[in-house]
């Protein structure tokens, strides 16, 4: 009963913390069709964010009457204010949609407490891309390699739930010498953090990186560590994986699992209660965009690989990953709660 109340509560108080969601022009206009609302589950600057705003610059094209389109940040308890918000105070009218962290799926199998949402109750529209992301440390750091961070300490930030997770998992599970530094909202933040030296390292989308810190690469700023995706970037074919850092096959299993955030990377979904034939509209859209020449030009101007899914396979490929094994979620859970 208490745990009831205290919900009850959290999810009372959320539109007193975003005044935005009461004013009642942008309500009527929601209402109306002309308003398309974007909330991302994380700081301007991150990798969702840029994507979520591309998808913004083109999607009304695509939907009745062309409304405006307006993306809302609601960082937050690692990345799951966004998603509780979209999942329980969302209207469901389909004039709300979000990008939620990519770890939603993998939070809700180890019950995250956090996390008051379902990932099979989400209505998803699309995917735009996968998320191969990378550790890479600053050109002060003292490492170099991922190797080297078994023998040195090396500070990492982790500013959202799902490199947390994957972080803490590699350090109990292989002894590599991290220093987990939580607190950042988002990437921006952690990266100035990074140039401060107040943290050696950060994970971040290896299309963002490239995009946006093409120069540090260049420069020799950053030294790539690891990537996180089980499919090997095309142009980081010599740089390890997070897997490639088990020593048996169970340890393998277990980072396998925590390497399936990746494939969700940044999607788009809807409230659960939408009714289906604006969830099917929504999903039209979504991919008449993916292919829509003004879409895949300003994607290529900002270096993003896309890597589209349709909303149904998306729906699909998230039910089929909440069937693992019971055993295989238990090891992997043990490894993830956090010191």
């Amino acid at each position: 009963m208490v745990r009831c109340c205290t919900i009850l509560a959290r999810l009372i108080a959320l539109p007193a913390l975003f005044g935005w969601l009461s004013l009642p022009l942008v309500a009527q206009e929601q209402a109306a069709g002309k308003i398309l609302e974007i909330v991302v589950s994380e700081a301007v600057g991150g990798g969702s964010d840029s994507v979520a705003r591309l998808v913004s610059r083109h999607i009304g094209r695509q939907l009745p009457g062309q409304p405006t389109v307006v993306v809302r940040n609601m960082p937050g308890a690692g990345g799951l204010a966004g998603a509780n918000y979209l999942f329980n105070i969302a209207p469901r009218d389909g004039s709300t949609i979000g990008m939620v962290d990519q770890s939603i799926e993998t939070q809700q199998l180890f019950h995250s407490k956090g996390l008051m949402a379902d990932v099979l109750r989400f209505n998803w529209l699309g995917r735009a891309m996968s998320n191969n992301a990378v550790l890479f440390a600053w050109y002060k750091a003292p490492v170099k390699t991922i190797e080297e961070a078994f023998q040195r300490e090396i500070a990492v930030s982790a500013s959202g739930q799902s490199s947390l997770m994957r972080w803490t998992a590699l350090k109990r599970i292989t002894g590599i010498k991290f220093k987990l530094i939580v607190g950042h909202q988002g990437t921006a933040e952690a990266t100035l953090a990074m140039e401060r030296g107040e943290v050696d390292a950060l994970s971040a989308p290896w299309t963002l990186v490239r995009s946006t810190h093409a120069d540090w690469i260049r420069d020799g700023k950053i030294n790539l560590l690891l990537q996180t995706g089980l499919d090997r970037d095309h142009d980081l074919q010599n740089l390890p994986r997070l897997v490639d850092l088990a020593r048996d096959d169970q340890q393998r299993k277990v980072l396998e699992l925590l390497s399936q955030p990746e494939r969700i990377g940044r999607s788009l979904t809807a409230p659960p209660g939408v009714p289906l034939e604006r969830v099917a509209m929504l999903r039209k859209a979504m991919a008449q965009m993916f292919i829509d020449p003004e879409f895949l030009a300003d994607a290529k101007t900002m270096k993003i690989d896309l890597d589209p899914l349709g909303g149904e396979a998306l729906q699909d490929m998230i039910r089929s990953g909440m069937t693992y094994s019971p055993d295989v979620v238990a090891r992997a859970e043990s490894f993830v709660q956090p010191d």
